[in-house]
């Protein structure tokens, strides 16, 4: 269970996502995990390092998404380094199995604790600027003929509790073809912070995966 000064403290640090107008897809849960020590993230193939002058806690945020435009269940993550003062020392962000710095030069995207982070139209990587997003290959096709093509995927942890073959993907591919779209490339923030049903521990998280994308399959 996420107990409740940490449950407050993911909310007051939580990053202000940005969603373009033409997204179909939004997180269900925010999987918290705060590290007060070195270690390693429990969702993410890294290590966190806390054990710095400037560096109080580390708060990750395992964003699940029951779709990606592309394939069932989606994972991507927010790190918010707190200092000691209570300032955000860092933010790091998921992008496409790999992370960004999450803060521009000047701090330009931060208000107060929040960082401003874009979501990527469909595919929901992040990062402070949302034209990286037009330099990458399939950025329009993604969200159109090659929507549903991944079928269902997941995470390295669920193997041996989930598994898929040709039906179940190609179920997938058929529902995600009727969620295409065109990205409008005009975002609006989108206010989650305070709705303390989405935010819980990353094990509670991890447990209720299986559940969601039993019920998602049952319901295609």
């Amino acid at each position: 269970m996420l107990n409740d000064a940490d449950r407050k403290l993911a909310a007051r640090y939580a990053p202000r996502l940005f969603f373009d107008h033409n997204e179909p897809f939004f997180p269900v849960r925010f999987g918290i995990t705060v590290l007060r020590q070195d270690g390693d993230s429990p969702s993410f193939p890294r290590r966190l390092a806390v054990n710095r002058a400037e560096v109080e806690a580390v708060v990750e945020y395992a964003i699940y998404y029951d779709y990606d435009i592309q394939h069932l269940y989606d994972l991507e993550h927010v790190w918010v380094y707190i200092g000691r003062n209570g300032e955000v020392a860092d933010v790091e962000a998921s992008f496409h199995g790999k992370y960004l710095k999450g803060l521009l030069r000047g701090r330009t995207n931060l208000s107060g604790t929040r960082a401003g982070l874009y979501v990527q139209p469909g595919k929901h990587a992040l990062s402070p600027l949302p034209e990286v997003f037009e330099l990458l290959p399939g950025f329009a096709s993604c969200t159109q003929e090659e929507a549903g093509a991944d079928g269902l995927i997941y995470g390295r942890f669920l193997e041996g509790i989930l598994a898929t073959d040709d039906e179940i993907n190609q179920r997938v591919r058929e529902f995600l073809q009727t969620c295409r779209f065109t990205p409008s490339l005009s975002y609006g923030s989108w206010k989650y912070a305070d709705r303390e049903e989405l935010f819980v521990s990353w094990s509670e998280l991890l447990a209720e995966i299986p559940e969601r994308i039993g019920k998602e399959l049952e319901r295609l």
